[in-house]
Parts: C-alpha cells; sequence; structure tokens
C-alpha cells in the first residue's frame, strides 16, 4: 500500500537558494591555505611518486582516470566503456569485443562510480569496478596493468546507476536500476507510459565474485518502480547488508522535478544480500529472461571474448520475507553512506533541510520488533523514528554524499551552497565548512568508504568551473579540489581540471598498488594465434581476399618492412608483436587510409589492426609512438595493385 504520510509539497528551487544564502550566507576566504602553505603539500618533486592514487569516472567520456594525489596530475587514462584512439582499445581485434552488448556494438558509455575492492572492509589494490549508465553495464579493471578485463551487461535495468557497490570482502558486486522500466514478466513489454504505477518495475542485481576472479550476476531482486540511485554496503556489524537510496516514491512518470518531490520522504532499501544469496543458491525465486553479455580478455591468448546469456533468477519480495526493508529517508535522497564502525547509515537527501542518520543497531531491533508503519509490494516500511540515530542540523543546502576521516568525523557536500561540512559522528554537531567552486557533487577521502580511511586529504568534484582556468569557450572542464582534513581546520589546497565529469572517485595509498605492477609482457607467455617472436617467423599469407601479415617490431624497424601483392579489395590483418623485453619501449603501427585508430603495443604484446585498402599505389606505415633516437626511420611501405593484378605476395626487409 503507498502511505500518505509521504505527501507534502515541494518548495520552489529559487526559493531554496535563497533560503541557503540567509541562513548561511555567502561562503569566506577563511580556509584558503596560506600560497607556500598549500605549494609544500601539494608539491611531488620531480622524480617522486604522489602518495594516493586517485582513480575518478571520466562521466560521458565513458574511461577512467588516474590523477596523482596530492600533486592532482592526470597520470593515466583507463580505457572501459568507449573506445580511445591513444591506444587503440575498441579499435584492434584483441579489444573490439570488450564493447559488444545484447544491442549489438556500443563503443561508448556513460562512467559513474569506481570502487575498490576490498578485503575486511579495506581497499586492497587488486581491482577497480565502474558502472555504466546508459547501456547497464559494470567493468572490472585489474591494477597489476590497469587494463580493463572484464565487463558484464545489467539486463531488466534502465540506467544502472547506483552500482558497482562492493561488500566488505568483495563476496558481491550491487548494481541497481535508476530507470524502471516494464519487465513483461507476462512477456508484454509493450505497454502505455502512463501506466507506469501498474507495469514498471525496478531491479537491485547482485554479481557474484567467483573464486578464479570472474563476474557473475547471480541474482536480481525486483522492487516497485522506483528510480534507485546510490549504494553502499555494511561493514562490521552490518556486514551481509547493502544499502540503496532511493527518489520517486510517488512513481511519476513525467516532469519528474515536480511530480517526483512531492513526499516529505522517500526510501533508503536495507537490502539482507546474505539471506538473498541464500535464498538464489536454494533455487528459489524464478528464472525471468533477460539478454545480456558478458565480455572477457581470456587469460591465455589475451583476446576478448563475449558470452552471451539470455535468462536470470529474480527474488520477489512479495513471495520471500526477509531479504529488504524500506527506510524513510527525507528528502529526494541521493547518497547512502556507512560510518567506518558500520553502525551508522546516512543518507543525502538533496531537498532535505537535515542529514538524516540511520542506526542499524536500531534498525534490526525495529524489524525484531515490527516497527513498521506500513508495506509496499510486500517490502515493510519501518518506522522513521524508530531507526533515527539522530538528525545534522545546519548541514548546507543540497548535502549529496559524506565520507570519514577515520577520526570520528563526517564530511558531506551540499551543492546547493557550494560547500563542504565536517561534522561528529558521536554528537552530530557540524564541526567545521569550507567553500568549494562550485556545486560539489561527490568527494573522496582516500579509504573513505572503507573500515579505515587515511583520512589526509579530501578531494571535492565540482561540477561548475566558470572562472577557475583559462577559458576554451562554451565547453567547460569539470574541477577537482584538494582540501587538506588532516587538522582541525579544513583547509584548500589545490584546484585542477579534470577529464569528462566525474562523478565519483576513490583513492589508495599508492604503495599498495604499486607493488603488485605489470611492467611488460613476457613474449615465451605470449598465446596470442597470431603472434611471432622473432624476425624469422614474419611472414605474409593469402588466404582468397584476406590477407594476414605477421609482423614484429624492435627498435628501430618492422619486419617486414616492405610488402607486395596487396590488391584493392583485400581485407589485410596487420598482425604486430612487439618484441621488446624492457619496460617503456612500445611501438605503434599504424597505416595510410586506415579507417581506425593506430596499434599501440606494449612490450611482449600482439595487437591487429585490419585495414582495407581503396586505392592503387604504395601506401606508408610507420611507428606512432616515439620509440628511440631513430623512431622517424621507423616506417614502411605496402605495393597496391588493382584488383585484377597478377602481382604476387612478396615481402622482406631489403
Amino acid at each position: 500500500m503507498k502511505l500518505p504520510i509521504y505527501k507534502s509539497v515541494l518548495w520552489g528551487l529559487p526559493a531554496v537558494v535563497i533560503l541557503s544564502l540567509i541562513l548561511y550566507g555567502c561562503p569566506s576566504q577563511q580556509n584558503l591555505a596560506s600560497n607556500e602553505e598549500a605549494a609544500q603539500k601539494v608539491y611531488v618533486a620531480p622524480g617522486e611518486y604522489d602518495e594516493f592514487y586517485g582513480f575518478m569516472s571520466g562521466g560521458y567520456s565513458g574511461q577512467m582516470s588516474v590523477y596523482g594525489i596530492p600533486s592532482g596530475r592526470h597520470i593515466y587514462t583507463i580505457p572501459v566503456f568507449s573506445q580511445l584512439a591513444t591506444n587503440g582499445y575498441g579499435y584492434n581485434e584483441e579489444t573490439k569485443a570488450m564493447l559488444e552488448t545484447s544491442y549489438g556494438f556500443v563503443p561508448w558509455g556513460d562512467a559513474h562510480h569506481p570502487e575498490l575492492s576490498q578485503t575486511n572492509g579495506v581497499p586492497d589494490g587488486r581491482y577497480i569496478f565502474i558502472n555504466e549508465n546508459n547501456t547497464p553495464r559494470v567493468a572490472k579493471i585489474d591494477l597489476k596493468s590497469f587494463q580493463t578485463t572484464e565487463i558484464l551487461e545489467i539486463p531488466n535495468s534502465g540506467g544502472n546507476h547506483a552500482s558497482p557497490f562492493v561488500t566488505q570482502n568483495t563476496e558481491y558486486i550491487s548494481a541497481a536500476t535508476r530507470f524502471s522500466v516494464p519487465m513483461g514478466e507476462d512477456g508484454d513489454k509493450d505497454v502505455a507510459i502512463d501506466s507506469y504505477e501498474e507495469n514498471f518495475k525496478g531491479t537491485l542485481s547482485f554479481i557474484k565474485m567467483q573464486d578464479d576472479g570472474s563476474m557473475k550476476l547471480d541474482f536480481q531482486i525486483l522492487v516497485p518502480g522506483f528510480d534507485y540511485d546510490l549504494s553502499h554496503a555494511g561493514k562490521g556489524p552490518s556486514h551481509g547488508w547493502s544499502f540503496f537510496t532511493s527518489y520517486n516514491s510517488e512513481e511519476a512518470n513525467t516532469l519528474l522535478e515536480v511530480n517526483a518531490s512531492k513526499n516529505d520522504k522517500d526510501f533508503i532499501a536495507a537490502v539482507n544480500w546474505k539471506k538473498a544469496a541464500e535464498y538464489a543458491a536454494q533455487g528459489k525465486g524464478k528464472i525471468m529472461p533477460g539478454e545480456y553479455v558478458r565480455n572477457y580478455i581470456d587469460k591465455e591468448d589475451h583476446i576478448a571474448k563475449t558470452e552471451r546469456n539470455s535468462e536470470v533468477r529474480v527474488l520477489d519480495p512479495r513471495e520471500l520475507e526477509g531479504m529488504i526493508y524500506y527506510l524513510p529517508t527525507p528528502k529526494s535522497p541521493h547518497g547512502v553512506d556507512v560510518s567506518p564502525d558500520g553502525e551508522l547509515i546516512i543518507a543525502g537527501g538533496k531537498l532535505s533541510t537535515v542529514i538524516p542518520v540511520h542506526s542499524f543497531e536500531k534498525m534490526t531491533q525495529a524489524i525484531e520488533n515490527e516497527e513498521y508503519e506500513g508495506e509496499i509490494d510486500g517490502i515493510p516500511v519501518l518506522k522513521y523514528d524508530s531507526i533515527l540515530a539522530g538528525e545534522v542540523e545546519n548541514p548546507g543546502l543540497g548535502p549529496l554524499h559524506t565520507e570519514f576521516d577515520g577520526q570520528g568525523n563526517a564530511y558531506t557536500t551540499a551543492f546547493i551552497s557550494s560547500e563542504v561540512v565536517k561534522w561528529s559522528l558521536d554528537t552530530f554537531e557540524v564541526l567545521d565548512r569550507i567553500e568549494t567552486y562550485y556545486s560539489p557533487g561527490h568527494l573522496m577521502i582516500p579509504g573513505g568508504d572503507s573500515q579505515k580511511p587515511w583520512g589526509k586529504y579530501l578531494v571535492a568534484l565540482n561540477k561548475i568551473t566558470k572562472d577557475r582556468y583559462l577559458p576554451t569557450g562554451p565547453e567547460l572542464f569539470h574541477s577537482a579540489q584538494l582540501i587538506d582534513i588532516s587538522g582541525d581546520k579544513m583547509k584548500l589546497l589545490l584546484d585542477f581540471p579534470t577529464e569528462g565529469e566525474p562523478h565519483y572517485a576513490q583513492g589508495i595509498a599508492a604503495d599498495i598498488v604499486m607493488k603488485d605492477q605489470v611492467k611488460f609482457y613476457k613474449l615465451e607467455e605470449n598465446n596470442n594465434p597470431y603472434a611471432v617472436k622473432s624476425e624469422e617467423e614474419t611472414k605474409v599469407v593469402r588466404d582468397g581476399n584476406e590477407v594476414h601479415v605477421y609482423m614484429t617490431t624492435i627498435r628501430t624497424h618492422f619486419a617486414p618492412d616492405n610488402i607486395e601483392g596487396i590488391k584493392v579489395g583485400d581485407k589485410v590483418y596487420f598482425h604486430l608483436t612487439n618484441l621488446e623485453q624492457d619496460w617503456d619501449v612500445p611501438h605503434g603501427f599504424t597505416v595510410k587510409g586506415a579507417n581506425t585508430s593506430e596499434l599501440l603495443l606494449m612490450p611482449g604484446e600482439t595487437r591487429t589492426m585490419v585495414w582495407e585498402p581503396k586505392r592503387v599505389g604504395v601506401t606508408p606505415f610507420y611507428c606512432t609512438d616515439f620509440c628511440s633516437a631513430l623512431h622517424q626511420e621507423m616506417q614502411g611501405y605496402i605495393r597496391v595493385s588493382p584488383a585484377d593484378s597478377d602481382v604476387e605476395i612478396a615481402y622482406g626487409t631489403g
């Protein structure tokens, strides 16, 4: 049933902004560090390393960016959901399959939330996961190589936003739908949009990390047709539970800024995933149709493969008790975060004037005592007062996300009043506030969502930059700001621009990740079927209209570097193997007229480019990565003859 207690009228946004200025005033410059102090704290001398890796989502770039903290230096871009011409990801034949979906080849994605793997509630440096919002997917990146090694599509979902948050020991990765959709339980998904309340449902998906490190969609939980926004898993005493914010409890389908903002309270969904996993293991629920793919880099030959699936196990709370409860939470909550001790569940109600803090202990007691206000689709709704630990007053306007320093303090972004607010986990009293430039969404403290935060720096991820950097026309990049939280008062140290639109970030001590880095691939372990491991093995083979060129690269030539007998209309596969076995000696390859990106090959690696010559003549190719003093000399020629030519295949290095 729908509970009438959640109905009220939304203030207009302009009124909220005016109220924010009245209540909180204009931010001041009092928390800025001196130039000398800030410079010393962010300075990383040439040849020295940053203390932390910062992993930031690329938003609409589809990628993940890696920054050094505290320097703010952009170190690397990890290609994930979008093609990247820099290294040929998604273009070359070995990685194209990573971008396959049930909709076909999708070379772009909207990447929102990085999440580090954890052991005993602490980031362990093995993997980092990230979600894709538009074509619902979850990716796994191996931090030994900083390469995307697996992408799993999520069926029965529209907008994979509350994702991919891990449990305490990375047993599961969760993924919840932002846009509820018709589930078609009776086989019919062609329904009127205005039948939303009747036909639209959400799903909470749980992906199991298997013993071999691969991801498997274990089960989904069917939930009412709200919008599920963000999530975090429990830890310590709350291990075994995951928490998901939701808004649009009104189940509106148009003009959501008004129609989905009427209720005083929406909900956090508290999911007992251990119980749900037991139900799934027992074969409970039902198998429902759902097309999705799993793409992965094969560990033997390092070539991407695609596995196709057509069904998934779905658990229904109307039939299976005890696996999900709703916690009433004001108002249109966005972020949900769990304190390091696992006891407090903190929501960011973006239209709320307080930060509600729920108690896990009180929640479990309320469940035991059946202190319910009603139920929705078989999901009990707990009484707000029964689960509340307290409310943080005067938290800024538009509170969104909270992280922790491990010293008993919480830090929350306030989007509308453009500030970060520090408050006590003991008293819920605001202790400090610092202005940001401008409108922060997420924030990140290294380890700040874990049981043991490092608690030295905070990074505010701001949505508006306008006057912060040299202008670049109408398109502005987003901004991160580094804040020192080591003392009683926060101090702003650094601004740095970021790629795409970062939504969330993760930070980890650099030494945890650095110790296991892959620096080159051992040539003797290269099992790519097209690899050649010496220049003597190189060859050019014609098979009808297909030509396979087995080529090697080494400082500073290709073998072969002269090829004849190629014809207009051929499909030429260049299989290149980098014979180098030293760190930092990649080679590149491209050929004139290629309708794809260049290849970039790490030492010991094989990559494949497809080229279809369209013109008669002699076509050059060359190395695209400056590899040595004689890099310019690293080039070659291909003779392209007419389609009816009788020129035979010939090749060599002169």
